[in-house]
């Protein structure tokens, strides 16, 4: 199946789509058994944030397109993401502490 001259977009079938698709649901499945297994918890959220990280990514780039789109677009999503990560480290010690002050009340 040919791309039509004036899409931007590479052709991408169904048959893609459910590769990921597949790959999405392995990655869950698999992060559901590591819930009910007996793993050490820093290797159980390590394991948990790496196939976090990976299930983003794959939506990003396919379901969301952005494995097609020109680097400046996808460039733009790294300040934002490191901005909201700091955001995160600010707002979070203050979570903590009001969530300690709520326990001693």
């Amino acid at each position: 199946m040919a791309a039509a001259p004036g899409n931007a977009h590479a052709p991408s079938g169904m048959r893609v789509m459910y590769w990921v698709w597949l790959w999405l649901l392995a990655l869950t499945l698999f992060e559901v058994f590591l819930a009910y297994e007996r793993v050490p918890l820093h290797i159980m959220l390590i394991c948990l944030l790496g196939m976090s990280v990976v299930k983003a990514a794959l939506i990003v780039a396919y379901f969301m397109h952005l494995k097609f789109e020109r680097l400046n677009l996808v460039l733009t999503l790294i300040p934002a993401m490191v901005c909201t990560i700091l955001l995160l480290n600010v707002f979070f010690p203050d979570s903590i502490r009001l969530g300690q002050m709520a326990i001693y009340r």
